[in-house]
C-alpha cells in the first residue's frame, strides 16, 4: 500500500483510495504532511489535462494526514480548491500540508499542489473537525 519514504499508519495501510491513484507518502507529521502522484493517462479528462478531481483528491489525501494529529479522529468539515495550471500525464504532482491553526475541535489546513517544476497547480484549504472517536491502538504518531 502507498510505499514512500516514510512509515504508513494504519490509516494510510488502509486507505485504498489513496492507493489506487499512486499516492506516495514523503512525509507524515503531527499538522504537516507531503504526499506526491504521478498522473497517469487514465487520470487525464477529455481536454487530456489531468482531472481536477484527482488533483482535489491528492490535496486531500495530505489534508486527512496533517489533521489527524493527535488521539482523536479528524474529518473533513469542508474544503476549497482553487485551480491555478494544468498538468498532464507523466507530471509528478506533490501536495504539502501545513495547519494554519486548531482550536477545540475545528482546525484549518492550508495545501499546495505543485508539478515537479515547482509550479503552483492547486491551493486547497480545508476544514477539520475532530470526532469522539479516539484513533484505534496503532494509528498514532
Amino acid at each position: 500500500m502507498m510505499d514512500g519514504a516514510v512509515p504508513l499508519r494504519p490509516m494510510l495501510r488502509n486507505d485504498r483510495a489513496s492507493e489506487a491513484l499512486g499516492m506516495r507518502v514523503l512525509a507524515d507529521d503531527p499538522g504537516h504532511a507531503v504526499v506526491e502522484m504521478p498522473v497517469r493517462g487514465d487520470m487525464l479528462n477529455g481536454f487530456a489535462i489531468t482531472h481536477g478531481g484527482l488533483v482535489f483528491a491528492l490535496a486531500d489525501t495530505a489534508f486527512a494526514i496533517a489533521c489527524n494529529e493527535d488521539d482523536r479522529v479528524a474529518v473533513a468539515a469542508g474544503a476549497d480548491v482553487t485551480f491555478l495550471k494544468s498538468t498532464t500525464e507523466g507530471d509528478v504532482l506533490t501536495a504539502t500540508a501545513d495547519r494554519r491553526i486548531r482550536s477545540g475541535r475545528t482546525g484549518l489546513y492550508d495545501v499546495t499542489v505543485r508539478d515537479q517544476a515547482g509550479d503552483v497547480v492547486a491551493e486547497f484549504r480545508g476544514r477539520s473537525i475532530a470526532t469522539d472517536r479516539p484513533l484505534p491502538p496503532g494509528m498514532r504518531h
